[in-house]
């Protein structure tokens, strides 16, 4: 059984079980152990896509949960989701996530949990992104990407079509391609430092050989793998 197994009965989701298995192997890794320091917080969540993590945070006890997504159509199928008690707690707002998270400081907003769940490698401003959440005075910052397998602290650029509504929005007007920088682990580490965060990288080798079919990226030998790091600011 997995927290995801209800996504079948949404017709997107209906023809993609290695979609379901994938986001049930990613949850019971992501959220499923931070449930205590999720229950009863506010949480944002950056680019949230239809909201399945947004979902996610409600049902892991969030208090109220802010998603931030850049594309309406994506926004416009979190109605589908089935349990309206959890859906309450959703707000989901289209937005630029930089531009979003901008008001959300000037309104005087604070944020106990962020989640920075599958953007950080389909942008170029990695290191303001984290500075805006720091203003945003989390106590859990949950990271996962893909990071490039490079020595030192480097950022990849690559390109990548923005018509594809699991990469980047449009930087410009008209733009079909955009350009975004994947960090290395190293690059992670160094951004989260300099602003007084302490790193914890969760072991995907925890998971065993038998459950990794739909989660190959994350135990990739060359050029990027995915990660999860979980950042706490250092008292």
């Amino acid at each position: 059984m997995g927290f995801y197994d209800f996504l079948p009965e949404i017709a997107r989701y209906s023809e993609d079980p290695g979609t379901v298995a994938r986001m049930n192997e990613r949850h019971k890794m992501l959220i499923k152990p931070l449930e205590a320091e999720i229950a009863g917080k506010r949480v944002l969540d950056l680019a949230a896509h239809d909201g399945r993590w947004a979902y996610a945070f409600a049902a892991a006890g969030a208090s109220e949960v802010v998603g931030i997504e850049g594309r309406q159509e994506l926004i416009d199928r979190f109605a589908e989701f089935p349990r309206a008690h959890l859906r309450d707690k959703v707000t989901l707002k289209c937005d630029d996530i930089f531009d979003g998270m901008e008001k959300e400081i000037a309104a005087g907003q604070t944020y106990d949990v962020v989640g920075v769940l599958g953007i950080l490698y389909h942008i170029m401003d990695h290191f303001r992104l984290f500075q805006l959440v720091r203003k945003l005075k989390p106590k859990l910052v949950i990271v996962d990407s893909e990071f490039a397998l490079r020595p030192g602290q480097v950022i990849m650029l690559v390109r990548e079509r923005t018509d594809n509504e699991l990469n980047s929005i449009p930087q410009i007007e008209g733009q079909e391609k955009a350009l975004i920088g994947i960090p290395s682990f190293a690059a992670m580490e160094a951004m989260a430092d300099v602003l007084g965060y302490d790193c914890e990288w969760l072991d995907w080798d925890e998971v065993p050989p038998n459950r990794r079919k739909w989660i190959g990226d994350y135990y990739r030998p060359e050029v990027k793998r995915r990660g999860t790091c979980l950042l706490r600011p250092r008292d």
